[in-house]
């Protein structure tokens, strides 16, 4: 089963990344208030139980893919993900 994961930081936590773009797009003439900068991660989870496939992608972020003291994560399931 596929699925996608979408880690972002914490509101309030420094995100320099996200300052960096929000300060470019504003000298190319853009109005913007914020950005912040995630990443998104596919990973293919050897299972159909789309609870077991949550289960198991829930645990890979938490261990692996996020750091959850600074970082939020969403889980995505599905043929499309």
């Amino acid at each position: 089963m596929k699925a996608t994961v979408l880690i972002r930081p914490k509101e309030g936590i420094l995100d320099p990344q996200g300052e960096a773009v929000e300060e470019a797009l504003r000298a190319l003439g853009f109005a913007v208030s914020g950005a912040r900068v995630g990443r998104l991660v596919d990973v293919e989870v050897d299972t159909d139980d789309p609870a077991e496939a949550r289960a198991a992608v829930d645990r890979m972020s938490h261990e692996l893919l996020s750091n959850p003291l600074i970082e939020s994560f969403s889980v995505e399931l599905g043929e499309g993900a």
